[in-house]
């Protein structure tokens, strides 16, 4: 199984830039992880918050394939402990997905197209952060997620 962490936007922070990496090299003990970014659309565009979500989700599209599992990190999702994200992860690994999409949206969410395709939506948190902390977030969530599956020293309860 392949994961992947699809994100609209760059990640210009050099420390999670550095923290990514290292979560990502972790996460290849367990899995095939990649994480790719699309370019957002500029807000010097002057789109509308509509258009801006339905280029974006054209761009998030080239990304997906119809095998894919995609799971959309979304507000509106539904929100998990630790301990049910990895037991979702679990699921995934014995269902033999070939490849899960999680997809992180731009500033103004996900098309409704992107919305359709989706196969779930999960949120990280009741609260709103910027696009480039949900990345670190999510990578280090990932990560506990295998190390609570493998029974390893990383998640206390």
């Amino acid at each position: 199984m392949k994961i992947v962490l699809l994100s609209v936007g760059k990640t210009t922070h050099e420390y999670i830039k550095n923290e990514l990496l290292s979560y990502s090299q972790r996460l290849s003990h367990y899995s095939k992880f990649e994480s790719i970014e699309i370019t957002s659309v500029k807000s010097s565009v002057k789109l509308s918050r509509i258009e801006s979500k339905r280029v974006e989700g054209g761009l998030i599209r080239k990304h997906i394939s119809k095998d894919d599992y995609v799971i959309l990190l979304d507000e509106k999702g539904k929100a998990l402990t630790s301990i049910e994200f990895s037991k979702k992860i679990e699921k995934y690994m014995l269902n033999s997905f070939k490849r899960i999409v999680f997809v992180i949206g731009g500033p103004f969410g996900f098309a409704d197209e992107i919305y359709e395709l989706s196969d779930e939506k999960m949120s990280l948190s009741n609260m709103t952060f910027s696009h480039q902390m949900i990345r670190l977030f999510f990578i280090e969530q990932l990560y506990r997620a295998f190390t609570i599956i493998n029974n390893e020293k990383y998640h206390h309860q």
